[in-house]
């Protein structure tokens, strides 16, 4: 059976014309129907698609096809860079333990504030770097930014002191700053809203993989160096080897990876057209590159930004101090350093096991948040086992770490959101610049909970960390409830006598708040 799109109108019983002007309907109940903002001559980079383009007929199976072949070219790209961005912040845990405290003459507080300033530098640039996200062609940024934070890293490797680390590691965090909000204007722009949790599930729980290969090739090269010696200390090979594959990966990532489905040159001209006109539904399109202030003043008044915003703050207070303090904290459970390095690994296969799952899930039932949730709730089981486990029971402890990697579930289901329920391109990078902004802020604050003085159990941390993950599980219900509210008020709308839809309304660059026909994914 074919599925046939028109590219000109998608429901001809309920379309009216465009214009650059404010449209509005005012027939029946329907006068608060008001679209301000219309101007088809600034909308959103697919409408030149359709330029001239009468219709597009597409049979189920060539979805399909299409689909696998986006996959098979987009998802290793974004799954191994994403997988590098994680390993590339969290090698200073390794070579913590690999002797590089001693090295640049670490002391006090100086290894909590090398952990705190790589999100500094990533708070500073983050909202500049989204803005040339949306204003610069988006793999070329992003494949700019991959480049430099490898190179960036290796520079790790030739510090002497203190200072020369802060340095280094403020730089790494404004170049990696690009990667998160980037993936999820790529996950917005090529997958229907369906698609978007999983994927996003797939190339995030790539810090699960990263860490796996992390702990093994660091505890390779530390025994390694043990048993044959080196030129240069073991943390320095560490740094050097994985940010040289990261400057590797940046330069085919530049080669390979399109901006958008117009310029794909693993597609056809035909299957550019196919490959937008499936994510129609999404109610959004691929881009739009002009600033929009009413775009900007309405997400710093929606409540949902701030929902965002707040669950990531309070989520990364945990993470800033666990992917910081890993490595200790499995010495402090009794283990030797390089028992600690291999260790560590099965917490990575808890994470990618967890947000695969969750995220198929959540796309499978239409509940990515309460499904996020769930990690939540596990990560606040592993937390306890580790506050309220003796010493005698190292293994318990250990088992209660790998449940707290579970966390990210929540994250990752509202990263996601940003990808399918905020529309606007302006819109969509404000919101996803803030989250991210709080992210860097809980970040930074996380690894300060874990204070020398409290070693070697780190309680006072302990106990924050399960609070944070208790508020951020009522955040998650909150979010399901006000999403579910929104869909039955544009339910409303849409049922009125006299609502009418614009022609290619879904590409006009219309905010989710401001389009009667957008569907909340919940």
């Amino acid at each position: 059976m074919e599925k046939v799109h028109n590219a000109k109108s998608d429901d001809p019983e309920k379309m009216t014309g465009m214009s650059p002007k404010a449209t509005s309907f005012e027939d029946g109940e329907n006068k608060g129907v008001t679209f301000i903002h219309v101007d088809p001559n600034d909308g959103d980079e697919a409408l030149k698609a359709f330029e001239g383009q009468e219709a597009i007929v597409m049979t189920e199976e060539m979805e399909r096809n299409l689909l696998r072949k986006i996959d098979w070219n987009l998802m290793p790209m974004l799954c191994v860079v994403y997988g590098l961005n994680y390993l590339d912040k969290t090698t200073l845990s390794y070579a913590s333990i690999m002797g590089m405290q001693s090295a640049i003459h670490l002391h006090g507080t100086n290894y909590q504030w090398l952990g705190s300033m790589f999100y500094i530098g990533y708070l500073a640039w983050e909202y500049p770097t989204n803005r040339f996200l949306q204003r610069l062609p988006l793999a070329k940024w992003s494949a700019f930014n991959i480049i430099m934070w490898g190179g960036t890293l290796c520079c790790m490797a030739a510090v002497e002191n203190f200072a020369g680390a802060v340095a280094v590691r403020f730089f790494l965090g404004v170049f990696e700053a690009a990667v998160t909000p980037g993936f999820a204007l790529f996950t917005s722009q090529w997958y229907t809203r369906k698609e978007q949790g999983t994927r996003t599930g797939i190339w995030f729980s790539f810090n699960g993989f990263a860490q796996i290969f992390g702990g093994l090739v660091a505890y390779g090269i530390s025994t390694g160096v043990k048993k044959h010696g080196a030129g240069i200390d073991s943390w320095q090979i560490v740094f050097l080897t994985i940010g040289l594959i990261t400057v590797m990966v940046g330069c085919i990532f530049l080669y390979f990876m399109p901006d958008n489905q117009l310029n794909a040159k693993f597609l056809t001209p035909q299957e550019r057209i196919m490959a937008i006109e499936r994510i129609r539904k999404n109610q959004q399109g691929v881009g739009n590159k002009h600033f929009k202030m009413y775009q900007f003043k309405e997400a710093l008044t929606d409540p949902m930004t701030w929902a965002f915003v707040f669950f990531a703050l309070v989520a990364d207070i945990p993470n800033g101090g666990i992917s910081n303090f890993f490595s200790q904290l499995i010495v402090s459970f009794g283990y030797t350093p390089d028992q600690s390095l291999l260790y560590g690994t099965p917490g990575g296969a808890v994470e990618v096991v967890f947000l695969i799952v969750c995220g198929y899930l959540g796309d499978k039932f239409g509940r990515r948040v309460l499904v996020g949730m769930s990690g939540m709730i596990t990560s606040i089981v592993g937390m306890l086992l580790i506050v309220c486990l003796p010493f005698s029971n190292p293994s318990g402890r250990l088992a209660g770490y790998y449940l707290t990697q579970s966390s990210p579930t929540g994250f990752v289901a509202l990263l996601s959101l940003i990808s399918s329920n905020v529309a606007g391109y302006t819109k969509k990078t404000t919101v996803g610049a803030l989250y991210l902004i709080a992210y860097c802020t809980g970040n930074i604050i996380g690894p300060q909970t874990f204070r020398p003085e409290d070693k070697p159990r780190y309680i006072p941390a302990e106990i924050t960390i399960n609070v944070c993950y208790a508020v951020c599980t009522l955040d998650l219900a909150f979010i399901h409830w006000y999403y579910v509210r929104r869909n039955k008020m544009n339910e409303g709308v849409r049922a009125q006598p006299g609502y009418r839809k614009l022609d290619k309304q879904e590409f006009l660059d219309l905010t989710d708040r401001e389009n009667p026909e957008f569907v909340y994914t919940l």
